[in-house]
């Protein structure tokens, strides 16, 4: 009885926090509606908007967004990082890997541009493919990023991966586990990746458009 009555105090709890997450996110999006209303012309206000969109789940309205951002002002491109997470979840890996490549050539030092660069190509042409064309990043100045990108390329374990993590706190634990996830996913062993990426999101919460990015990708995947 009193298992039953905490369980069902945690369920209600949970459906209060994501009413109120979609709530929140839902006024985002009406602020950035006003916004573009008023400013039809401004680029960044469409990128915003594409961002609260992703975080709702709704894919292919984020693409529309950055599409639309870049043709008000073509310069962006390069920097439109988000635009190629939306292009993974549309399942337009050809798309996703290019975008990547564009986001290097003004962020080479960044991990993670060459991590997702590898999952998109992972899933047009297998993992072999994908560790073999890794781009070389070097100098990310965070730890664990390093850490990640020596896992892609083979050259590290997951263990590795995992106590780096520790060390570097709340943010750590949730990269290492976000990474974990995806890196599972790529090989195929979705058991491990959907233990990783719903302990990313529920256990390591971190303000950060990628931690809402675990929690767009346990809902697509229609993991719990």
């Amino acid at each position: 009885m009193l298992y039953c009555t905490l369980k069902s105090k945690i369920t209600s709890q949970l459906a209060i926090s994501k009413m109120f997450f979609t709530n929140s996110l839902e006024n985002q999006l009406q602020q950035w509606n006003d916004t573009i209303k008023s400013q039809p012309n401004n680029a960044n206000a469409y990128i915003r908007r594409g961002m609260v969109y992703f975080k709702l789940a709704n894919i292919e309205v984020s693409i529309q967004d950055f599409d639309q951002a870049e043709k008000l002002d073509p310069n962006i491109t390069p920097y439109l990082w988000q635009r190629g997470l939306s292009y993974y979840y549309a399942e337009r890996f050809t798309e996703g890997a290019k975008q990547f490549e564009r986001d290097l050539t003004v962020n080479a030092q960044d991990v993670e541009e060459t991590v997702w660069r590898y999952l998109c190509i992972a899933r047009l042409s297998g993992v072999i493919e994908a560790r073999n064309t890794l781009l070389s990043v070097k100098n990310d100045p965070r730890k664990i990023m390093e850490a990640i990108y020596n896992l892609f390329a083979g050259h590290c374990t997951t263990d590795d991966v995992l106590n780096v993590g520790k060390l570097a706190g709340l943010k750590g634990k949730f990269y290492s586990h976000l990474y974990l996830g995806l890196y599972y996913e790529a090989e195929n062993n979705l058991q491990l990746a959907q233990e990783y990426i719903v302990k990313a999101a529920d256990e390591y919460k971190i303000d950060d458009y990628m931690w809402y990015l675990a929690v767009v990708h346990k809902q697509l995947r229609q993991w719990s």
